[in-house]
């Protein structure tokens, strides 16, 4: 479309041009919204204030529609776009959610009113992308995920609860069990808060997998059991007890939503045939990688550091195609893993990732913190770059790696292949040499092999 300066005629350059010319614009509020119209599609005013009720929303869309509007902008604030957001996607409008950075106005023009007005404005000009919005089925499975994670933490208070209220009964059972909650610990519990209290007949509930001996189990369990601190470990079971029934709720209700799906065209039946990684007790009662192999085709798990309920998290957030992303750095700029570029005066200020809450980028951190000790490539990865940017920055450059193999195996449905850590190390040796070789060069040496005298089967280097 081409659009003329009224007063010299001329045609305005292309980005100047009005792309969405049926563009709104909504200023999101807890209380209230704020949705501004061109100007001259209402006959009285093109800015209107509407509270955040149901039958509210229903009154947008339908002025909406007689403006004869096809896509609106929102601001992504909190959690209170998302009603209004789902009601006029289903009404049928072309729905953008954008980031509150992108769109600051000019200091000092702050208020409700000028900001829908500068929403639509920018939309009208084709200056705001919409933010990634998966469909509507993963919304549901991402919802129940997140849902999960929250019982978990919650059942995760209690267990410290139940501690603290033994350490004031000074039994140090949590010093001879790593975990309290596993089948020895919940049995000793239970038998507490039932009246027994002979250390005796306590430690004879002692699993045989148990590291500790029965007498040292004996020690442990000798204390003070006060009244009021017993009765505060038996709420604090009861309430371990009840989120632990939800959790289990929760993961039905998450099978049947993944069965829903339906299956890809990739064949994964030869990866169910391969290892399966242990599943830790706090795991889904089903098989979580089966399914998702079944529907995306691919075995996250493969991946070093990717457990069964890193790759439910990731797929619930994306869903089971990257097809949103063009490339893998898109992806991972997506995530806010990649690299900062602000440069000024052809000078790099800052490097630094953005302040991203992702929740995929979340579950990858935290999966990279297992590979410390994996003798894989990607621990080796892992432990080199802690040597070279610390901690914090090894854990981001490693889970940029983890996106970059997520992606590629989802978009060309590729399995994964271990290399080795020795394969790894023998590949980084090769860029080193070269690295030395060039700059050997540059200096007017060479870099040549030889033999050492103590092994004549390794090799040295020196410059010539």
């Amino acid at each position: 479309m081409v659009t003329s300066n009224k007063q010299t005629g001329k045609e305005l350059p292309p980005h100047l041009e009005h792309i969405n010319l049926n563009a709104a614009g909504i200023d999101i509020g807890s209380e209230s919204h704020y949705v501004a119209v061109p100007e001259g599609r209402d006959p009285e005013k093109s800015v209107r204030e509407f509270s955040s009720f149901t039958c509210d929303m229903t009154a947008i869309s339908t002025w909406l529609q007689a403006c004869e509007v096809d896509t609106v902008v929102m601001e992504s604030t909190g959690v209170y776009w998302i009603p209004l957001y789902d009601h006029l996607e289903k009404v049928g409008f072309d729905v953008k959610l954008v980031d509150a950075r992108h769109v600051k106005n000019v200091s000092g023009r702050k208020t409700d009113v000028q900001d829908c007005q500068w929403l639509q404005q920018l939309h009208t000009y084709g200056l705001l992308s919409g933010a990634f919005r998966p469909p509507e089925q993963i919304c549901a499975l991402r919802s129940m995920i997140r849902q999960r994670d929250t019982l978990v933490r919650y059942a995760a208070s209690h267990i410290l609860h139940m501690q603290k209220a033994l350490t004031l009964m000074n039994i140090k059972i949590h010093n001879v069990l790593s975990d309290i909650t596993g089948k020895t610990g919940l049995a000793i519990i239970r038998l507490i808060i039932a009246g027994e209290r002979d250390p005796k007949k306590l430690a004879a509930l002692r699993d045989g997998r148990c590291k500790h001996t029965m007498s040292t189990i004996e020690k442990s369990l000798e204390g003070n059991y006060r009244a009021e601190h017993v009765f505060s470990l038996k709420q604090s079971l009861e309430l371990f007890d009840v989120y632990q029934a939800k959790i289990k709720d929760c993961d039905r209700e998450i099978e049947s939503t993944l069965k829903a799906f339906e299956p890809t065209k990739r064949d994964g039946s030869s990866l169910l045939n391969g290892k399966r990684k242990a599943v830790g007790k706090h795991g889904p009662s089903f098989d979580v990688r089966r399914i998702l192999i079944e529907k995306s085709g691919v075995d996250l798990t493969q991946i070093p550091g990717i457990s069964d309920m890193t790759a439910l998290s990731v797929m619930s957030e994306i869903g089971f195609s990257v097809a949103p992303w063009k490339t893998a750095k898109h992806f991972a700029s997506w995530m806010g893993l990649c690299p900062g570029n602000k440069i000024s005066g052809n000078k790099i200020l800052k490097t630094k990732t953005k302040v991203c809450a992702n929740k995929v980028a979340a579950a990858l951190r935290l999966a990279v913190t297992n590979l410390w000790r994996s003798q894989t490539a990607m621990g080796a990865y892992y432990r080199r770059m802690i040597y070279k940017l610390g901690k914090p920055g090894a854990v981001t450059a490693t889970a940029h790696k983890l996106a970059r193999l997520i992606y590629a195996m989802l978009d060309q449905g590729t399995a994964y292949v271990e290399a080795g850590v020795e394969s790894y190390e023998n590949a980084y040796k090769q860029r080193v040499l070269k690295t030395l070789r060039k700059r050997a060069h540059a200096l007017g040496f060479d870099l040549v092999e030889k033999a050492t005298e103590l092994d004549m089967n390794s090799t040295a280097f020196s410059i010539s």
